[in-house]
């Protein structure tokens, strides 16, 4: 099964001014009945996501791999490299750059802005993309990012590995405000993959999201730990990752 693999050139300038980098397109060969973003590491970029995609067996899926834009980081002590949005140490008490996560979000959201309107979206990444995945399922589910900017995207399968939920401790409160949001909120099908020997990203921390997430009322999330697995991805938890989004979204050749 082949793909032709397209560079969508130069990236886009950001509110924050934040350069975003080249943003790579894997074209199904088949019909296309999906398009997927997806959201690589700090310090990753979209070629290497784009390489990786590439193998995968389902021919109707389109990815999108964008690239972050370069910036200093505080976890390495300000030095810069592609990042979703800034992040200091990766623990409980983690403090969320929500104009970062908002100027990622916004950049996804326009990436899928222009599909065709009987194709279905959806978001996916590893590690600090799947961060930023998550919480733009979030603002798909509240209708709006952190600053209040209407979210317009409709999307329909989000997928994490090896993330964490930004702005966990908040997101019920605001979530149960809205019967539209709590609408949204159940309707989006999730999947959380996570290696239990998980150096940089505590397992623990996919644990805590994906409970988060329910109790928000996000009511189809799917854990998938994986034992002894660190902080990378294998075949296999992508295979099964594929299998289930072309279960979710209806896709040609699914079971």
């Amino acid at each position: 099964m082949s793909y032709s693999h397209q560079n969508m050139g130069s990236g886009s300038r950001s509110a924050r001014g934040y350069e975003f980098g080249r943003t790579y397109v894997v074209r199904p060969k088949g019909k296309h009945q999906a398009t997927i973003v997806w959201l690589h590491g700090l310090g990753d970029n979209g070629s290497s996501s784009s390489q990786l995609l590439e193998s995968l067996p389902f021919p109707n899926i389109k990815w999108i791999c964008p690239t972050a834009p370069s910036r200093p980081v505080s976890l390495l002590g300000g030095f810069p490299c592609t990042a979703w949005f800034d992040v200091g140490e990766i623990s409980e008490d983690l403090h969320d750059d929500i104009e970062g996560l908002d100027a990622s979000a916004a950049h996804i959201a326009n990436l899928l802005s222009t599909e065709p309107t009987d194709v279905k979206v959806g978001i996916g990444g590893f590690s600090m993309g799947a961060a930023i995945a998550l919480y733009s399922t979030t603002c798909y589910a509240l209708g709006r990012y952190g600053t209040g900017q209407p979210y317009t995207i409709n999307l329909r399968a989000t997928v994490g590995l090896s993330g964490w939920l930004p702005g966990w401790r908040r997101l019920r409160s605001k979530i149960e405000r809205s019967n539209e949001a709590t609408r949204r909120a159940a309707s989006i099908p999730i999947i959380l993959a996570h290696g239990t020997s998980d150096d940089v990203v505590p397992y623990s921390f996919g644990e805590k999201s994906a409970h988060s997430l329910g109790m928000a009322g996000f009511r189809q999330v799917v854990f998938k730990p994986y034992e002894g697995l660190g902080h990378y991805t294998v075949p296999k938890e992508m295979e099964e990752v594929v299998h289930w989004l072309a279960s979710r979204l209806g896709l040609d050749g699914s079971r």
